[in-house]
């Protein structure tokens, strides 16, 4: 689990923001005690298996191997070319769920230098990996669910309401049926201008200093990293494949949109739903629980029990086991879903979970629906 005392965001600055270090302190401790004896008892690592490295195997051919088919003439048929830029699409997704986001949480190896190399795979797939780091593992899984501190929240577009704190706008009824079509887009904003973007406000926010190098590094790699993933994924294709220009641009754009949809659909079930909760600070910049606490009341697992769907997204389905231990492999999750429910509701707390990943889409839209409302306020 994170440190109790950590930092916030006030606009464009950072001041300190303290969640209790009282309540729910019992908890905390035993939760703690609990998994570190389940992997002491059991003899395992907290880090990656087996089964996690035929994945990542896996997902890194399910994303490449598409490419070089198609780059190599092997499939000259259009639909084939189609196909394989669709299956990149769920191959980029499978990277960013079961593979970078285990190895930039620093759960994948107790290696530093394989996290790194494995989390830096982002930058192949067209993100970047210290904009992701910051804006996941600092903001998202910080302040989870506090409106304007943590992103994942923040509405990519003006008319999609995610929080009751949101000013609401009367467009705003019809989101439960058009947001769908902007969760496809979030692909799309990171390998052009998001990353960008987000740079140069963490460096406002003085956050890029958590990766311990100079902003002219970081803006260079940056630089690098796009350039690259361009070329490869646009220049080449059209100086190498018999299709127009504009063909390439659009079988570019259905590989974003897949990825898109599958990541946005995946992150946003565990946060926006009607259980949650999305608490605020008080004007000194305090919170009213603890950590802990805190992530069990604004985050829900969904579909627990299927076992291929659990495999294909990262454990993501488990996200109440993943906020709470972050640092911790997602193969490990449903083991510990046991002992995370069993001891909150020991201690009388929540825990959220949807039994299908459609119930969980239901709730999602359900959540939209009620926000779309003038009487949903905070």
């Amino acid at each position: 689990m994170q440190d109790e005392t950590i930092t916030s965001k006030s606009s464009s600055v950072f001041e300190p923001l303290k969640f209790s270090t009282t309540i729910g302190a019992d908890f905390n401790a035993t939760l703690k005690k609990r998994v570190r004896a389940y992997f002491k008892d059991n003899n395992i690592s907290k880090y990656a298996n087996a089964n996690m490295k035929i994945k990542t195997v896996f997902m890194v051919t399910l994303y490449f191997a598409p490419y070089i088919l198609m780059m190599s003439g092997v499939f000259t048929n259009l639909w084939l070319i189609a196909m394989c830029w669709a299956l990149m699409g769920f191959g980029m997704a499978g990277i960013g769920m079961s593979v970078i986001h285990d190895a930039n949480h620093g759960a994948y190896s107790k290696n530093d230098k394989v996290n790194y190399f494995l989390g830096r795979l982002v930058n192949l797939v067209g993100a970047y990996a210290p904009t992701w780091k910051i804006q996941h593992n600092v903001l998202h899984h910080t302040y989870t669910n506090i409106q304007h501190f943590d992103e994942d929240v923040d509405p990519p577009v003006p008319i999609i309401r995610f929080t009751p704190h949101d000013k609401y706008k009367p467009i705003h009824r019809f989101q439960f049926l058009y947001a769908w079509f902007f969760y496809s887009l979030m692909t799309v904003s990171w390998v052009t201008i998001k990353d960008w973007q987000s740079l140069f406000r963490y460096k406002k926010m003085g956050l890029t200093r958590n990766e311990n190098e100079k902003f002219r590094a970081l803006f260079v790699e940056l630089l690098v990293s796009k350039v690259i993933y361009y070329t490869y994924m646009i220049v080449l294709p059209i100086l190498f494949l018999d299709i127009p220009w504009w063909g390439i641009l659009l079988l570019f754009l259905l590989k974003q949109l897949i990825a898109g949809f599958t990541l946005a659909v995946v992150f946003i079930l565990a946060h926006v739903v009607p259980e949650t909760a999305f608490p605020q600070p008080t004007s000194d910049n305090k919170m009213e629980n603890s950590w802990a606490i805190h992530q069990l009341q604004t985050t829900s697992n969904f579909g627990p029990k299927s076992r291929i769907f659990q495999w294909f997204i990262g454990g993501l389905n488990y996200q109440v086991e993943h906020h709470l231990f972050p640092n911790i492999c997602h193969v490990h999750y449903r083991k510990l879903s046991k002992i995370v429910k069993e001891t909150a509701h020991e201690f009388g707390l929540p825990y959220y979970s949807e039994p299908t990943f459609m119930s969980a889409v239901r709730s999602h839209s359900k959540m939209l629906y009620n926000l779309g409302k003038p009487t949903m306020k905070a």
